[in-house]
């Protein structure tokens, strides 16, 4: 403490009310294939509803990884969700030139856009956000002040008839200066139809074609979605302080096919009034440049390059604003992209590892790892690569190679033998858990039924459990092994089935007439016997070890002394008491002294904490006795 050099007092606060914090056991984590949504970045979701709005529909090809995650879902609230990438996916591209559609790109996320196309030089003006046929319905579309409403078309002799929808004219230029949509208007703004179809720059096709051309001169055009707007775009207040002039534009992107929403042309985003100089702000300083405001709010394109259809005077877009007159567009711009493909990579290679190795790292609080469909390779992979390196989480693994490809729709009526190779492939380890295959369920978004693995319920009964009781206690059973949304399985195992299955680690599920379908075991992977084989006493050891070494880190750089190791124990012993009481363990001991805090220890900069611990075990087996007795026995004497 400082020493005072004249009378006063100084008051000091000692804060020695350490506990041991409560910590997150149900969240899930998971990679897949799925339609839409970032690559290789895991994002945090709550629902099913946000798995369709960040990561698309189910389709053919990615619905065992959609359903694992939606099933796990359904059970609690909270899971990471990777999308994996393989060089096949593409974003879809457009150009607003109508000659040159672009080549797709692949841009994984915003890390990977920043760190390859931000810079403008691209040979498209727009990419889909995302990789996917999805992008392929996107159609983005802007004007400014010139291409808001009346743009001056250039050209003499346009000439429409009155029934007809044919329409030309001589030195025009409609590839440049309409779009699809446009509204066709005479000299006096009387409105003639819209452009429905552009073949070349002097023949177009409108419809309907409500009033005549014949060799007219002056015709104008209104852009298509100048209806959607409050205002023209002219010049912002931004640009007005800074001298310049003519830089707002308009934009909006379109669900043109309606892939998105269901409705085709269903307006998504709008964006009016930004910037055309770089820098730009609107009045609350917040970023106004069109450029960084796409890229930042947009959920479905990326800003690739300036349009070229520009005219040839003025300040060229993205300049700062200084004393700019930034160039006017030579027709409102629309563009329809294109070349999107769909990423369904296996789930079982190299694609998937890629996925899932991201959870390695301790920055995502997670404990429970469906892995969905998978072979023992990534299966193995995600065991020993993610959980056993972490050592705070569990994989759960539905069988799924050559050898089990018959579980799955149910037509290998003897699965015991493939099930028991497939577990054999798998490592031991009390961080896995194995179920015994695929559930049928019904699809809503395609109206058909999917043969869905079951380790998403596997891991949402997991994560329940933790809600309505504890980590500690066992998923299985007709109170907490309940599974949802099934049809039928794809093996439903005898009891003669269940002996061979359990003994040899693989926890069967089970659909029992009139009373559901249930998780009838809860063995982990690890084939040594021992408390570790059940999935409880795994859990409960992962809740207790995240806790404690939470509360832990806090003696970092303390002292070893008498008084910091008697501070850990008041600590951990009334953490560990409370667990008892809910039935975790049935005793505990903490020993925290210089038996094992020695010399040695100290001197070595080291800390250390024994805890003994002994946890519940589940009821596996139940045997009761009836026994039959003479009318005269007296039962005190036979219960003696």
């Amino acid at each position: 403490m400082a020493y005072a050099l004249s009378p006063g007092v100084t008051t000091v606060e000692r804060d020695f009310t350490s506990i041991v914090p409560s910590v997150a056991s149900s969240t899930g984590a998971f990679a897949g294939a799925f339609q839409w949504g970032p690559v290789l970045q895991p994002i945090q979701i709550s629902s099913e509803n946000d798995l369709v709005n960040i990561f698309g529909k189910p389709s053919v090809g990615n619905f065992e990884s959609f359903f694992t995650a939606a099933n796990f879902l359904s059970y609690t609230g909270s899971l990471y969700v990777t999308r994996q990438d393989s060089a096949a996916g593409k974003n879809a591209v457009g150009n607003t030139s109508l000659l040159v559609l672009g080549t797709a790109v692949n841009i994984n996320n915003i890390d990977a856009y920043n760190g390859t196309f931000l810079g403008g030089t691209n040979l498209v003006d727009w990419a889909a956000k995302y990789e996917g046929t999805l992008g392929n319905s996107l159609q983005v579309s802007f004007a400014d002040s010139a291409t808001f409403k009346d743009k001056v078309l250039t050209g003499t002799a346009y000439a429409v008839a009155l029934a007809g929808t044919a329409l030309t004219a001589t030195g025009s230029a409609f590839l440049t200066e309409l779009h699809i949509g446009a509204i066709l208007k005479n000299s006096s703004g009387v409105v003639v139809g819209t452009v429905t179809a552009i073949a070349t720059d002097i023949a177009a096709t409108i419809t309907p074609a409500s009033v005549a051309l014949a060799n007219a001169t002056g015709c104008k055009a209104d852009w298509a979605f100048a209806s959607q707007f409050d205002s023209i775009p002219g010049t912002s207040l931004y640009a007005t302080t800074q001298n310049a002039t003519n830089d707002e534009l308009h934009v909006i992107v379109i669900d043109q096919d309606g892939a998105f929403t269901g409705t085709a042309g269903t307006v998504l985003e709008k964006f009016t009034s930004v910037s055309k100089a770089l820098g730009a702000r609107n009045y609350d300083g917040t970023n106004n440049y069109y450029r960084d405001v796409i890229n930042a709010s947009s959920q479905y394109v990326y800003w690739m390059r300036h349009t070229v259809n520009v005219a040839a005077t003025g300040t060229i877009w993205g300049t700062v604003a200084a004393g700019a007159t930034f160039k006017s567009m030579v027709g409102a711009m629309q563009t329809s992209l294109n070349n999107g493909v769909d990423d369904f990579a296996d789930a079982s290679g190299s694609y998937a590892q890629a996925a899932w190795i991201l959870y390695a790292d301790d920055r995502y609080d997670i404990s429970l790892l469906p892995v969905g469909k998978a072979n023992a390779t990534t299966a193995n992979y995600v065991i020993q690569n993610v959980c056993e390196a972490r050592k705070d989480c569990v994989a759960f693994v539905s069988p799924q190679d050559v050898s089990t490809a018959a579980i799955i729709t149910g037509t290998n009526s003897t699965a015991t033998g493939p099930l028991v190779l497939f577990r054999n492939a798998i490592t031991s380890s009390s961080f896995g858990f194995m179920d015994t295959g695929y559930k049928y369920q019904y699809d809503r978004y395609n109206d058909v039924y999917r043969w869905v693995p079951l380790s998403g319920d596997m891991a949402g009964l997991a994560a329940r459990t933790d809600l309505t009781n504890d980590a500690w206690w066992s998923p299985a059973g007709y109170t907490r092994g309940q599974i949802k949304n099934v049809v039928k399985l794809a093996v439903n195992p005898t009891k003669t089935d269940r002996d061979t299955l359990y003994s040899s680690g693989i926890n069967p599920v089970v659909a029992f007439p009139g009373q559901g379908v249930v998780l009838y075991g809860d063995k982990t992977l690890q084939a040594k016997p021992s408390a570790f084989d059940r999935i409880n006493v795994r859990r409960l050891f992962i809740y207790l070890e995240k806790a404690i070494s939470t509360a832990s880190k806090y003696q970092l750089f303390e002292y070893n002394d008498a008084f910091t190791r008697a501070q850990f124990k008041n600590i951990v012993e009334p953490f560990l008491r409370g667990v008892k009481g809910r039935r975790g363990v049935t005793d505990f001991k903490v020993v925290c002294d210089e038996s094992n805090n020695t010399p040695q220890v100290i001197d070595s900069n080291n800390f250390v904490g024994d805890i003994y611990i002994k946890p519940t075990r589940s009821i596996n087996y139940i045997q009761l006795s009836f026994i039959a007795t003479a009318t005269g026995v007296d039962f005190v004497v036979v219960g003696g």
